[in-house]
């Protein structure tokens, strides 16, 4: 049989393929540490599950039209526009999964041999959904700049031309927790605007924050026409099994992703909408603490460190932090899992070698034990 190039060149999900491992080894009966998935470890709120169950009892199990149920629809645009985002329902896709949002977008909008801009490190999926558009990526390096964008916004701007058809942008981001300046995000408005760029704003974390402002690049003069601003249900909610996404952008982008879906998916599940909308309109405090008992297990973890000698930029937002590790950072990533049995994630993945991501989406007595196996293999030496 054979495959195409398209496929062949991509490597599979890093992050999925250590949690993978982590899995064998714990079907083996190995008690393993698994810092590798960024996966809220709280449950869904009850409140949002009550709305998936009663709207699955009401019947709410049938197609649902393709962009998703008005009703959520309405409330995302809503959502969106009191943030000051020029977006209404008609902006809106909903879609199985934020992930699905970025993929229809990278295929609505790049064709073979576009350029696709990354900054780097940059969550692993990016890389593979352009390059299986076709697309050509362009890297750029924030590792000297503590994974900020602010200071690096000569090296972005001597990446960008005007034959870059697509630039991502993921504050608060994923792998670093870097949370983007609005100096940076107007450095990035200029730029695009400048050369016409095309924008996915990955906002996934956005309520997911410790310090910094969080600046959504489609409330800044003359990006609401060239911006796509994707979030979801995953993270802030912990629905990561519900798979809820969406993705808001100009009408036109809406009706030609629209057809990619059509194709696909279909749509995302009917009662899973549901169950999203009472996310939105339903009380934010489980979401609070959920933030405020991962900033606890943030600075426990760069305390931890620290006493070994080991300096950690400060995550200002998501839920990991990147650990200096050797230059091999595959390699070291593979002993702590075989050795430690502790599960990260090789920063080489996100195109920041010489790192190791760590979710400290896990409960504090785990993230404790991990370190402390870490630190007696030597592998914080």
């Amino acid at each position: 049989m054979n495959y195409t190039d398209r496929v062949t060149r991509v490597e599979p999900s890093a992050t999925l393929a250590v949690s993978s491992l982590a899995a064998e080894l714990t079907a083996e009966g190995v008690d393993v540490v698994d810092l590798s998935v960024g996966e809220p470890d709280f449950e869904t709120p009850e409140h949002i599950k009550a709305a998936g169950r009663d709207a699955i009892t009401r019947g709410e199990t049938h197609y649902s039209p393709s962009k998703g149920i008005p009703e959520l629809r309405e409330a995302i645009a809503e959502d969106l526009a009191a943030q000051g985002m020029p977006y209404g329902p008609e902006n809106v896709m909903v879609t199985p999964g934020a992930k699905q949002a970025l993929f229809e977008v990278v295929h609505t909008v790049v064709e073979d041999g576009d350029e696709v801009v990354l900054l780097d490190p940059a969550w692993v999926s990016y890389a593979a959904m352009a390059e299986i558009a076709g697309a050509d990526l362009t890297r750029v390096d924030l590792r000297e700049t503590d994974f900020q964008l602010e200071p690096a916004l000569d090296a972005l701007e001597a990446a960008v031309s005007s034959d870059t058809e697509l630039l991502i942008v993921n504050s608060p981001n994923n792998p670093s927790g870097a949370v983007y300046s609005r100096a940076a995000m107007e450095g990035v408005r200029d730029l695009a605007v400048k050369y016409d760029i095309t924008v996915i704003a990955d906002e996934i974390y956005e309520q997911i924050r410790y310090a910094g402002e969080h600046v959504s690049l489609a409330t800044l003069d003359g990006m609401g026409e060239r911006t796509v601003t994707v979030n979801g249900f995953s993270k802030a909610y912990a629905m990561t099994g519900w798979r809820l996404g969406y993705f808001a952008a100009p009408e036109g982008l809406i009706e030609q992703a629209g057809k990619i879906q059509s194709h696909s998916v279909s749509s995302a599940a009917t009662f899973v909408q549901h169950a999203g909308l009472q996310a939105l309109e339903g009380p934010s405090e489980p979401t609070a603490e959920m933030v405020e008992a991962f900033e606890d297990r943030r600075d426990m973890l760069i305390e931890a460190f620290a006493e070994h000698g080991i300096d950690v930029p400060t995550p200002e937002g998501a839920f990991y932090m990147m650990l200096p590790v050797d230059d091999d950072d595959e390699a070291w990533c593979t002993a702590a899992l075989e050795e430690a049995h502790v599960a990260t994630v090789p920063g080489s993945a996100f195109g920041a070698p010489g790192y190791a991501r760590l979710s400290y989406a896990a409960d504090e007595r785990r993230l404790r034990e991990g370190v402390d196996r870490l630190a007696e293999a030597g592998f914080l030496d």
